[in-house]
């Protein structure tokens, strides 16, 4: 099986306006700044993109409009998960007309469907794409944890291709990537397991982190992937506290923020998140300034 990509996928943040719609000419510029500065692949509508309050014509839209500006740069992978199964195959046929890469679809959140529903959800989708699928595993949001198990049933099918594991639970990615060999590519979807996960085997990370240092993050999992696992490790542990601020709130409030500090054009969070307060943002800008980004 050939791997959708291995290194670092950014999992990019959707930079609004003021008036709180899409900023596309910032999104542009941000994909160029990926593409120049190492990032593997191009995570887009996933949750550090907010997709959760994204309208269904914006997230067909802005999916569009990646896949053009990027043009075969790199993979395009478009998060396209609900908790409702026909919205999830409608938003999956609309990213696979756009020419995305891969698709990127959640556990159904909220509803908490059962190991056999997840079994079924998943198989309902990959069954009605060509497009290849990988699994979003993220329980601290879903209230849903796919199980090894569950893992190795959903690998036998040919479109399902891939997890972004962000469960935390090494000994359950373990037992996944035990289970499923080479059926199955892990990605980590915690910035501060990439060297833990691909240790096992996985193929690199889905990334936040890359939103700020998309060189720093590539790097670490290169070094890996080339062998130089110590060169990893130290690097992962050189940036672990930055890793850790980018979750010191609710992910995407300390990316988004991190990235005005830098320069970045953003623009707002949507409701129903907002800002941190004063002194969590200081917080974040003293840790900034220590690694030099601001």
């Amino acid at each position: 099986m050939r791997s959708i990509f291995t290194g670092s996928g950014v999992a990019i943040v959707t930079p609004f306006n003021e008036d709180g719609s899409v900023n596309y000419n910032s999104l542009e510029k941000l994909l160029e700044f990926h593409i120049e500065n190492k990032t593997d692949a191009i995570v887009i509508c996933g949750t550090t993109g907010e997709s959760a309050t994204l309208t269904p014509r914006e997230h067909s839209d802005v999916i569009k409009f990646t896949v053009d500006a990027v043009n075969h740069r790199i993979p395009v992978i478009a998060g396209t998960g609900s908790n409702e199964t026909a919205y999830a195959l409608e938003l999956s046929n609309d990213a696979e007309k756009a020419g995305a890469d891969a698709l990127l679809i959640v556990t159904p959140y909220y509803n908490k469907t059962s190991q056999r529903g997840l079994v079924k959800h998943y198989t309902y989708i990959a069954d009605r794409v060509s497009t290849p699928i990988i699994i979003y595993n993220v329980p601290s949001r879903t209230g849903v944890d796919v199980k090894p198990e569950t893992y190795a049933e959903l690998a036998e099918h040919k479109n399902i291709v891939a997890t972004k594991e962000a469960s935390g639970n090494l000994s359950s990615i373990a037992k996944t990537i035990a289970l499923c060999g080479d059926k199955l590519d892990i990605y980590s979807g915690n910035d501060d397991q990439i060297v833990p996960i691909m240790s096992l085997g996985g193929k690199g990370v889905i990334s936040v982190l890359s939103n700020i240092c998309p060189t720093i993050a590539h790097d670490i999992a290169a070094k890996y992937l080339e062998g130089d696992c110590k060169g990893s490790a130290q690097l992962q542990l050189e940036y672990l506290e930055l890793c850790n601020a980018m979750f010191m709130d609710v992910n995407p409030i300390p990316v988004k923020v991190a990235m005005r500090m830098m320069g970045f054009d953003v623009g707002p969070l949507r409701m129903p998140l907002c800002d941190m307060d004063d002194a969590s943002t200081e917080k974040l800008r003293t840790v900034l300034k220590k690694y030099n980004l601001v």
